[in-house]
């Protein structure tokens, strides 16, 4: 699959279904900042699930954190429930190194010790630094390191990719 063959919301629909399927019962979605924050909401919304999906930072638990600091930052992390005990199906938007992911799970391990976590992704792009899987990608594609797969939502919601150049 080619980047012009990316269609965000065709994915999204897979997204959807994946997530319905490794959903175990009283669950709850947690989206990390930001694209998984915003697939998140939609999924809490589109799968008719009760209260509202967690919002998590991974910022102060990144090991660039040095280097980057509160600048790269974005949301603080909201938990609009317990999660001892919890089944957390975690939502991000683009899986790379596992470094993102890993932050975020320390960062959810100092709410609380869940049941589980299972990880649920629009895109996984290769390239991992960490071993972490995701039970459920959309899409699997490759992409140089020199890139990036950034995910943009509209006013009414919709979202799309793009590619970006890093430096």
């Amino acid at each position: 699959m080619t980047l012009l063959q990316l269609d965000a919301e065709a994915l999204y629909a897979e997204l959807r279904q994946g997530v319905r399927s490794v959903l175990p019962p009283d669950a709850a979605l947690v989206g990390i900042w930001s694209g998984g924050a915003w697939l998140a909401e939609r999924l809490q919304r589109e799968l008719a699930l009760p209260g509202s999906p967690g919002v998590i930072s991974s910022t102060l638990h990144r090991d660039d954190f040095a280097e980057r600091g509160l600048a790269a930052g974005g949301a603080s992390t909201q938990l609009p429930f317990a999660v001892e005990g919890r089944h957390i199906v975690l939502v991000d938007d683009v899986l790379y190194t596992g470094r993102t992911i890993r932050a975020a799970i320390n960062e959810l391990f100092d709410f609380g010790r869940p049941a589980s976590v299972t990880l649920a992704v629009l895109v996984d792009r290769g390239g991992r630094e960490l071993p972490i899987a995701a039970a459920f990608a959309a899409a699997r594609i490759a992409l140089p390191a020199n890139q990036r797969l950034a995910l943009a939502r509209d006013p009414a919601g919709l979202f799309t990719f793009a590619v970006e150049e890093l430096e």
